[in-house]
């Protein structure tokens, strides 16, 4: 895997840009965590990677939850007293509380309230709610508009339905020349939310569509599954695969101009989080790694102690903590390409050091060998490196016991990745290293 190579292809093909266009086209399909929306999204999805959709019925046991009914939805309105049509789920999906049953009846105003949902804190915003797992239903309105609503009769209609279907989720399997695998999963219940979370579904999308183009050691397997119901139904149906699993993370909120934050596995110190940690650290920017907490996205699930992968959640601004977060401003306007192409070049980097990570045994482990006579310093340079090179070479020399791997030693050492592994590339073109893995 030639990571200068593919960092080079993201930018000449304009990887962020490209990105930009597909959340755009997915941007205006109301998804749930069932329907028609969802198979939508993964038809489109499918035209770029070899995706294959699963369906999973309704009523099946996975672990502790059953499958629900699918939901789906053909028109909303809301009328006021004069019979205009003041909120219309045609003009955004986010109007309707995701997963609200059927409705079709006249009502007070103060009848009404109790299914209006606004966000007094942005009164130009609409809400994202919903209603999954409790029958309910609800409009979702600006708080402008809601304050302007007179007294009267309002005409209510949900046209939706809630039957028995299935569950929709797609998986796109990229081969490696092992059947250990990293493992990529990302959420595709949200309606139109740009960031949260069609950035997680353009990232998955393009690095498939890259790893398939480039040889790799693992075998990378990209999951595009509803929020928590899909991982755990996926969880509970592939259990036989899990051993596979050497690493993986969470991917969601790619597309905002916040810094990248990480969130460690639940044991804290698997090898992902140090690759995630170190491919941070090696690109010099801001960023944020915080410890694992039983709450967030679907980390939570493949974290869960009875699985207990080595999953991380790798993101920019986390869920939450920007404040266009579930409502109508996670638009087009918030996500940036520059930064879609920087999330994609992170997840390059985490793919590489982890493809990487080589154990070496030193072939000539009692004192330093000669490396001037091998002609491995005139090798170096004369670059502004030509020290931190020269370390690095005696640091892999040093550690190349058969128990340290790179990752170790760049740890150790506190240098970048790529010098590390440069060096050991070069001590081991001489016969000076002997790879074990």
């Amino acid at each position: 895997m030639n990571l200068s190579h593919l960092k080079e292809r993201a930018h000449a093909e304009d990887v962020g840009a490209a990105m930009y266009r597909l959340i755009s086209q997915l941007y205006p399909i109301c998804r749930s965590i069932t329907g028609e929306g969802v198979r939508h999204t993964l038809d489109i999805l499918k035209r770029h990677i070899p995706l294959s959709i699963n369906e999973v019925p309704t009523g099946t046991k996975v672990f502790d939850w059953v499958i629900p009914r699918e939901w789906n939805i053909s028109q909303a309105f809301l009328k006021n007293p004069q019979g205009e049509r003041i909120v219309d789920f045609k003009n955004h999906n986010l109007h309707v509380v995701n997963y609200s049953v059927p409705v079709r009846k006249k009502m007070t105003l103060e009848e009404l309230r109790p299914h209006l949902h606004t966000l007094p804190e942005h009164p130009a915003w609409i809400p994202y709610r919903t209603s999954y797992y409790e029958e309910n239903w609800g409009f979702c309105l600006s708080h402008n508009q809601y304050m302007e609503l007179a007294d009267g009769e309002y005409e209510v209609c949900i046209d939706s339905s809630l039957v028995p279907g299935s569950l929709s989720y797609g998986e796109c399997l990229v081969k490696g020349e092992t059947e250990d695998e990293i493992l990529i999963s990302t959420h595709i219940c949200h309606p139109s939310l740009c960031n949260d979370n069609l950035s997680g579904i353009a990232l998955s999308t393009f690095l498939a569509t890259i790893m398939s183009t480039t040889q790799h050691k693992f075998t990378y397997r990209f999951l595009f599954i509803p929020g928590t119901i899909g991982s755990i139904t996926w969880l509970a149906l592939n259990e036989h695969r899990l051993a596979n699993i050497k690493h993986g993370l969470v991917a969601a909120c790619f597309g905002d101009p916040g810094r990248m934050t990480y969130k460690k596995s639940r044991s804290g110190d698997a090898d992902i989080d140090r690759a995630v940690q170190l491919a941070l650290k090696d690109a010099g920017a801001d960023h944020e790694v915080e410890e694992f907490f039983p709450y967030g996205y679907d980390e939570r699930q493949y974290c869960s102690p009875g699985i207990n992968l080595p999953m991380g959640c790798l993101m920019r601004t986390p869920h939450g903590r920007y404040a266009a977060y579930h409502t109508s401003a996670d638009n087009l306007d918030l996500v940036r390409p520059e930064s879609l192409l920087d999330s994609f070049v992170t997840y390059l980097s985490i793919f590489h050091i982890l493809e990487s990570n080589t154990t070496y045994a030193s072939q000539n482990p009692k004192c330093e060998p000669q490396l001037g006579s091998r002609g491995l310093y005139s090798q170096i340079g004369g670059d502004a490196d030509r020290g931190a090179k020269q370390m690095a070479m005696l640091w892999v020399l040093n550690m190349a016991d058969g128990t340290h791997s790179l990752v170790d030693i760049a740890e150790r050492a506190g240098m970048r990745f790529d010098l590390i592994k440069t060096a050991a590339d070069m001590l081991a073109e001489h016969d000076l290293l002997k790879a074990l893995n």
